[in-house]
């Protein structure tokens, strides 16, 4: 058992029946009345994510959970096949707990959480950027990188990104996989 003085982000907590990781939160002391937290959480079994507010003081479950890394291997009917490369053993996650599927490339390391007490996955973390190769953009026109202007681009993995009008097909950029979006052009 915890407080609400201990809540952080990425914390897993124990609510209603279910698993929840904090993804944001706020301390809100107001002039009148009593302190609050004010939440955003995330089901790690069901991907909803909820508000939910905890008056100061309040006791909180905590789940302890473990980090273990699994390489992508393929994407099936059943679900997104994934291999830990020290026990060779395979899980399966469905796409709704999975961050951002759309930038799972074939051999991609991620980091799996696990419910350290039940050993039950819970959630599936993409790193924060990758490297893709971008397959088809449109070309850009000479002189035209003074302004911010973004153009779409189609990535190796299928999905479509802006980028800036400078880079061309076949180079490799960097991409957010939080938020999707272009981060530099990665020089080979």
């Amino acid at each position: 058992m915890a407080s609400t003085s201990e809540i952080k982000n990425g914390l897993c907590i124990e609510y209603n029946n279910d698993i929840w990781t904090v993804v944001e939160f706020q301390h809100v002391k107001p002039g009148k009345g009593n302190a609050f937290v004010r939440t955003k959480l995330k089901s790690l079994t069901h991907g909803r994510v909820v508000e939910n507010t905890f008056p100061a003081g309040h006791k909180i479950d905590v789940v302890r959970v473990e980090r273990r890394n699994f390489q992508f291997l393929y994407k099936d009917d059943m679900g997104y096949h994934f291999m830990n490369n020290e026990t060779f053993e395979q899980i399966t996650f469905e796409e709704k707990l999975i961050d951002a599927p759309q930038f799972l490339q074939e051999g991609a390391l991620c980091e799996v959480l696990f419910h350290a007490e039940k050993e039950i996955p819970l959630q599936l973390e993409m790193p924060q950027n990758i490297v893709v190769t971008v397959t088809y953009t449109e070309p850009g026109m000479k002189g035209d990188t003074a302004t911010n202007t973004l153009k779409p681009a189609t990535i190796e993995t299928g999905t479509e990104v802006r980028v800036p009008l400078f880079v061309n097909t076949g180079e490799k950029i960097r991409v957010d996989t939080r938020t999707g979006e272009y981060i530099e052009r990665v020089k080979e």
